[in-house]
């Protein structure tokens, strides 16, 4: 057994049973070891920013790490954007990227590069293996560090020689740490912050925006009468009907700035404090109250379960009843399409259990309120603000849950990133129904052009924020790889062609124009 295969055995004792690849020369033993191991999915990818998106929405809905097969430095450095995104939505991931034979990289031959400094940036965990007796044992540690929590990227480096000399076998799993308990004064503190009279919100993210968390945050604000809320910038929501609905902070900072104007403290729960996604002349960073109390209940890599629970029993909200969302839905509308139309038309027909995967940011800002009472979902936003995420995403999603259907919302600017993840539906014959927005400009950069006080454009400039001659065909490109598609003008067309889509099997695609 060779040094690939003992490894390519490793992960999948380890609990790693799905590959996102993108090989080439330095992983053709890695490639021929998983020919061997038929237990592993390997699923091919044309871009490796696919691979990586994918990864990132596999770990997210099933909590456990896929890996990655990737080439060399540059294979990796197109992963990176949305390597990015997976890191801020704490993803776990292992990464296994191919380098030369560690005797042939001395001659500095033109794919060789620093592949550990490329890495670095988005790595907990990181090592180059040095033998082929070494390789099955630092894949056994790189998925224990993957799942360790919140959920962490680690890359093993692979060396073409330690792949193809004799390994040392299937190394046995490593344990996985349990996340440390939350301190005593922090959960002390935060109940002190809940009785003070003085309007509290606590901030969610990780495991206590999942049904268990958020039954336990919706006592703790039956009880004390905190709000919920959560980052803009999240990776995983669940929520719909019969569920606690968790409101999501506001992009703009404006709009940030007036809803978070009135509360005088905020509880984090494995989140970061509110801030802007940029900074704007004139306008702060920091979108609470300057004067507003900050305190940290749990960190990420924490037990944010258990300090909700602590929390919960500190409060006395045991027997309090959590105000759950009621199923509430619009009737699907018609006529002209509008962004508040969309909103309604998306909400009038998400099927139960569905993943929605939103990377719709101007033309999908009216979708969560509008999806509040719709029956009981996932949701997968953009949690590192790198375009491209959500095709690659939802590729993820459709592998990890096979059985559940996935909606994956898209504007045009963005989807050319990474529209190669439409070839991969195709090919693995995934349950994907994607709708693009097809407005023709790099909208969201237009306001921001306006928010940062850059002054009135010219022909020039919005030259650069605009996507049109020629107007992209996505219905011509996505049948191109494969994928069934129809274009919408109206929303009565737009709410057929998604409920088709959606009652269907395997991809489809949508472009309404705007």
């Amino acid at each position: 057994m060779n040094g690939a295969e003992s490894l390519a055995r490793t992960l999948l004792a380890s609990g790693v049973d799905v590959a996102f690849t993108n090989p080439g020369t330095s992983e053709m033993h890695f490639v021929a070891a998983l020919d061997r191991v038929a237990e592993m999915r390997c699923v091919l990818a044309l871009f490796e920013g696919v691979v990586t998106g994918a990864a990132d929405g596999y770990g997210r809905m099933r909590g456990k790490p896929a890996c990655t097969l990737l080439h060399l430095a540059p294979g990796l450095g197109n992963g990176l954007a949305n390597l990015h995104n997976a890191s801020r939505a704490r993803a776990p991931i292992v990464n296994i990227v191919g380098d030369h034979a560690t005797y042939h990289k001395r001659y500095d031959a033109p794919l060789n590069a620093d592949i550990e400094g490329i890495a670095r940036a988005y790595s907990k965990w990181l090592k180059t293996s040095q033998s082929a007796a070494e390789v099955a044992a630092d894949g056994a540690e790189a998925v224990a560090a993957a799942r360790t929590a919140p959920g962490r990227i680690a890359t093993l480096i692979l060396p073409a020689d330690t792949a193809w000399n004799d390994g040392s076998g299937i190394a046995a799993p490593v344990p996985v740490p349990p996340p440390a308990a939350v301190a005593d004064a922090a959960v002390a503190g935060a109940a002190a912050l809940l009785r003070n009279g003085k309007i509290t919100a606590l901030v969610l993210e990780g495991a206590a925006l999942r049904r268990a968390g958020l039954t336990v945050a919706g006592r703790i604000a039956a009880a004390t009468g905190a709000t919920l809320l959560t980052p803009y910038s999240v990776g995983r929501i669940e929520r719909g009907a019969g569920l606690v609905a968790v409101e999501r902070i506001p992009y703009p900072v404006d709009q940030a700035l007036e809803r978070l104007k009135s509360i005088a403290q905020f509880i984090l729960v494995g989140a970061k404090a509110p801030v802007a996604f940029f900074a704007y002349p004139g306008k702060p960073s920091v979108v609470t109250p300057v004067d507003a109390a900050i305190h940290v209940l749990a960190e990420p890599e924490e037990d944010v379960s258990g300090a909700l629970e602590a929390l919960a029993d500190a409060v006395a909200a045991g027997r309090a009843e959590p105000v759950l969302q009621r199923l509430e839905r619009p009737s699907a509308p018609r006529g002209a399409v509008s962004l508040p139309g969309i909103a309604a038309t998306i909400a009038a027909l998400l099927p139960e259990n569905v993943i929605v995967v939103d990377e719709s940011i101007t033309s999908g800002r009216g979708l969560l309120p509008a999806t509040r009472g719709a029956p009981p979902h996932d949701w997968l936003a953009n949690p590192g603000g790198s375009i491209g995420m959500a095709m690659p995403v939802a590729v993820g999603a459709a592998v990890a849950c096979p059985e559940r259907k996935v909606l994956c919302l898209e504007g045009d600017g963005s989807g050319m990133y990474t529209l190669q993840s439409l070839w991969t539906m195709a090919r693995e014959g995934l349950n994907v129904t994607t709708v693009v927005f097809a407005n023709r400009n790099y909208a969201i950069l237009k306001h921001e052009l306006m928010q940062v006080g850059a002054g009135n454009p010219g022909r020039r400039a919005l030259d650069m924020l605009e996507i049109g001659r020629p107007d992209l065909d996505w219905v011509g490109l996505a049948r191109g790889m494969g994928v069934p598609a129809v274009r919408a003008d109206t929303l009565e067309v737009l709410g057929r062609l998604v409920a088709a889509g959606l009652a269907g099997s395997g991809p489809s695609l949508v472009e309404l124009v705007l």
